[in-house]
């Protein structure tokens, strides 16, 4: 069978696996019939942002940290100590504080998260051009057809960019490998931490077998409660369903339910695959019903929704407003614009118009504003509101604000509302 050492790369394509490298003694041996003929990669960054605050300060080491915002706040995303003691991402803090009382609580630091993005993302180009990125920690990669360039089969060049991401960058990575992109990200999940998981052709039917439909990406709460009224829990349930009684009863999602069931995935890995939304939202420390504190959080989510919009050349149609209540239950109203937009203040209007129609008076524990429908700015901004005539004038101001702070940094200029 055929085995790879994954810290000394030695390879070992016909003979059977040894318990230890002969190489470097490892004990750290894959093996898999379908080892070198796979492509399909997904990295996982373990536990990322805390892992990078971590590397920054090593007295954090032995603790368990959670990187979160504030006792208001939900986790981000925590290390495995802290997993241990049950805490996930997306908990509230106040119930992750006390799973797990002795953690130290560190805000997130967006960018100096993407700029350690930027640096893993710089190792994987070396491998292969064509990189899906799903967030700043995770991306599918296609080496096929990389073995010739590289003189070195995917499984290795994958083992390889793990422990230079490792070495070099000062955090660690899971990956899986597979002949598709739905499998390959289950896989990067099997292993964790430091993890490297095979999911071949010949075993995929067996290997799904009995397994939850939850495990598919998609499937969430509200989802996964429409499939249990349906009798369907596991991939066994879903694979007795005929294909047109599945799209009858869920739509385009059974046509998608019907191939994964049967391991089937044909989305390539795409390197300019369209984003979706493009949002931003914070927590309140105090619950709040203050309308001017309301719209002050709504004005800069719009400049950091919109800054991210400018930065990628992207615009949006549909505007949505989030809020979520003290309960934890969630509020959300979309408008759609007459064209894309990539302007904070026509962003900020819109969200602002929903909210004062919004006859819930609060309190609330969250506000989030989002772009959907995005598409190329080339046709953004263009017609402007008739009913407006000084929304061109605030246009052009915001592209000279724009200009100054690229130029002098992003405190150069600060609007009035922002302080609220």
């Amino acid at each position: 069978m055929p085995a790879l050492c994954r810290d000394c790369l030695t390879p070992f394509p016909d003979a059977p696996p040894p318990a230890r490298c002969p190489v470097c003694r490892s004990v750290r041996l894959l093996s898999h019939p379908e080892l070198f003929s796979l492509s399909i990669a997904h990295m996982d960054c373990d536990a990322f942002y805390a892992s990078v605050e971590k590397r920054d300060d090593p007295s954090l080491r032995d603790k368990a940290v959670i990187v979160g915002g504030g006792h208001r706040g939900v986790v981000s995303t925590c290390c495995y100590l802290a997993r241990i003691k049950g805490v996930r991402s997306a908990m509230p803090m106040f119930q992750a504080l006390k799973l797990c009382p002795e953690a130290v609580v560190i805000k997130p630091r967006g960018s100096h998260y993407a700029a350690v993005s930027r640096d893993i993302r710089a190792l994987m180009e070396a491998l292969t051009p064509q990189i899906e990125p799903l967030s700043l920690d995770e991306a599918f990669l296609d080496l096929t057809g990389t073995e010739r360039l590289h003189h070195a089969p995917p499984a290795v060049l994958l083992a390889r960019l793990l422990n230079r991401i490792e070495a070099e960058i000062g955090v660690t990575a899971s990956v899986g490998l597979s002949h598709n992109k739905f499998l390959a990200k289950i896989a990067s999940d099997i292993d964790k931490p430091r993890g490297f998981a095979v999911i071949g052709r010949a075993e995929t039917s067996d290997f799904l077998r009995g397994k939850p439909v939850q495990m598919i990406w998609g499937v969430g709460t509200a989802f996964q409660a429409a499939l249990e009224k349906a009798g369907i829990r596991t991939f066994d349930d879903l694979r007795r369903w005929d294909r047109q009684d599945l799209v009858a009863r869920f739509g385009s999602s059974g046509e998608r339910l019907y191939h994964l069931a049967r391991g089937e995935d044909r989305r390539p890995v795409r390197r300019d695959a369209p984003m979706k939304s493009i949002s931003a939202e914070t927590t309140f420390n105090e619950d709040t019903a203050a309308r001017e504190v309301l719209d002050g959080h709504l004005w800069r989510l719009s400049e950091r929704v919109t800054d991210r919009a400018k930065a990628k050349g992207l615009a949006g149609r549909t505007v949505q407003l989030k809020l979520k209540r003290a309960d934890f239950s969630t509020i959300t109203r979309r408008h759609a614009l007459r064209e894309p937009t990539q302007m904070a203040d026509t962003l900020y209007r819109a969200a602002a118009d929903l909210l004062a129609e919004l006859r819930d008076p609060g309190p609330f524990r969250l506000i989030g504003v989002g772009l959907s429908d995005i598409s190329p700015a080339t046709g953004a901004d263009l017609t402007g509101d008739l009913l407006d005539p000084t929304a061109g004038a605030r246009q052009k101001a915001e592209r000279a604000t724009d200009a100054i702070r690229a130029r002098f940094g992003p405190q150069a200029i600060i609007r009035g509302r922002a302080l609220s």
